[in-house]
């Protein structure tokens, strides 16, 4: 009975020392989790940039537009699946890069029935591969990055063949690397992307 009982003492002070190692040193490795979602490679000189769809805010969008303002490429491919209230989200971000001063002939939608990141790289390279495109910049939010680059590479790898790409990652309004965790909505994009990177990893 006492060995049992010490057995128990010993398990139980491991498992407090463990939890308060996490506690303390949370801070790490949530940034470490945070890190993990992204991949850029950052801009070179491509035929076109690719904006994916899914960010509200235009931050993508502007990442997009800065693109060709630095010379790197000379037009914008908006992703747009069906948006709000009957509005295609691709007409949407265009509007909104405009009313920011950006001339419209930057941008070129691309509306689909897209409605996962999966679909959308489908659509993607059936437009880059009907206009003969070679080579182009996958932009989207920091924390999309690294699950987004990994969909478009399956399915060049299903293709056979497709354009090359670069994964350029754009701001986000709610999502920093180093302190995610310390806002709700930063909780809510972290979780939602481990999960769907998750299930992506298992073929879902």
């Amino acid at each position: 009975m006492g060995e049992r009982r010490g057995r128990f003492t010993r398990l139980l002070l491991f498992s407090a020392a463990f939890l308060a190692i996490l506690y303390f040193s949370r801070a790490i490795w949530l940034q470490a989790l945070g890190t993990a979602l992204i991949h850029d490679d950052g801009p070179a000189k491509a035929d076109i940039a690719v904006v994916l769809a899914g960010d509200y805010w235009g931050v993508r969008l502007t990442k997009g537009a800065e693109l060709v303002q630095q010379g790197y490429v000379p037009q914008v491919l908006v992703s747009g699946p069906p948006g709000f209230y009957g509005i295609n989200e691709a007409d949407a971000a265009i509007q909104y890069g405009v009313s920011k001063g950006y001339p419209a002939a930057w941008f070129v939608p691309l509306r689909h029935q897209g409605l996962s990141t999966k679909e959308e790289a489908e659509a993607v390279f059936d437009w880059l591969q009907s206009h003969q495109v070679r080579s182009f910049l996958l932009v989207t939010s920091s924390y999309h990055t690294a699950r987004a680059r990994r969909i478009f590479l399956a399915a060049e790898r299903r293709r056979g063949g497709a354009p090359t790409l670069r994964a350029v990652a754009s701001g986000d309004r709610f999502f920093s690397p180093e302190h995610w965790w310390q806002t709700r909505e930063g909780q809510k994009i972290g979780f939602m992307e481990w999960s769907k990177t998750i299930a992506t990893v298992f073929g879902f």
